[in-house]
């Protein structure tokens, strides 16, 4: 497996904030609230997607798909995390570390991906409305989605092992609540130039060119928009992008930020805090970004609901 093997076979330490045992508290009850809201919320948006026909749109198919993401995201990560900051030891087995990483990998580029395919599905449907069923056929978003899966696959079928190769010389501590990739190359003891040239790279490719689509295509969307004069109609596309600009805010400011600075600029404890934000907050209040301002979710829910009260009299 690597240059040091007996040590990769060794169970990590995930040290975190272990020596301020009062914050591990209050993260428990914080991380654990977020988690339930994550559960409810984006398991609420998957269902009501797959239960109310008048949610069979391409765009709802994208938020199901996100929410899903979101929902395997914060699962792959936070049970573990609870586990460690409730008990006295603070391990993740070897193994378990690697499928901590690769998964979590594979989910955050997928989001990367998808999230710029949902902008181009508010591009198609603003500035063009009339062709909007035609160009948004059900096999192109299926295949976009496979597309957006594929991304995710491939990164972290290319930067896993880089990373988990790298030599430890036996180190078996992670400054961290969880087995992250800076946080693990952080640990090796040889030189990991070529690796951050690597993850560089795929973070170029995985996150500035989805988010400078997801920006072309919002700069086409205002520019139609500032043409429309009926108010109603303003109102209605800014509706219809809004939510998704918030999530994308949310998401790209935090992975930007963590992935794409320099090594030696990196702050370990503010990598911790930004990573619990964007896989346990951002995928938290998704649902709610979505739902609020949004009509048809609402009128789903409320039919649901009314549909189970009518069950209960009857």
């Amino acid at each position: 497996m690597g240059r040091d093997n007996d040590s990769y076979q060794q169970a990590f330490i995930l040290v975190g904030f272990s020596d301020r045992p009062q914050l591990e508290v209050i993260l428990f009850a914080f991380v654990l609230v977020f988690y339930i809201l994550a559960l409810v919320g984006n398991s609420a948006i998957i269902f009501l997607s797959i239960m109310d026909t008048r949610l069979h749109t391409p765009m709802y198919f994208f938020l199901g798909n996100l929410s899903f993401l979101d929902l395997c995201f914060t699962t792959s990560i936070v049970p573990q995390l609870l586990w460690n900051l409730w008990g006295p030891e603070k391990t993740i087995t070897y193994h378990g570390c690697v499928a901590q990483l690769y998964i979590y990998m594979v989910l955050g580029s997928t989001e990367c991906v998808l999230l710029a395919v949902m902008s181009y599905d508010r591009y198609v449907a603003v500035c063009r409305p009339l062709h909007y069923t035609v160009v948004m056929h059900p096999h192109l978003c299926l295949r976009l989605v496979i597309v957006s899966w594929f991304c995710g696959f491939l990164n972290s079928f290319v930067m896993c092992p880089q990373t988990m190769q790298l030599s430890r010389c036996g180190r078996r501590k992670v400054d961290h609540f969880l087995c992250e990739m800076p946080a693990l190359i952080a640990m090796s003891c040889e030189d990991t130039m070529l690796v951050e040239a690597f993850a560089f790279v795929l973070g170029v490719a995985l996150l500035l060119v989805p988010l400078s689509l997801i920006l072309i295509s919002y700069g086409m969307i205002s520019a139609t928009v500032l043409r429309i004069k009926s108010a109603a109609g303003c109102k209605k596309a800014f509706n219809t992008c809004s939510s998704h600009l918030t999530v994308v805010s949310l998401f790209y400011g935090t992975i930007i930020y963590m992935y794409l600075q320099p090594a030696n600029s990196y702050s370990q404890d503010q990598g911790k805090f930004l990573t619990l934000f964007y896989t346990i907050v951002t995928p938290s209040v998704n649902p709610l970004i979505y739902t609020l301002r949004n009509k048809d979710v609402k009128g789903a829910m409320r039919k649901l609901l009314r549909g189970e009260k009518e069950d209960r009299e009857a």
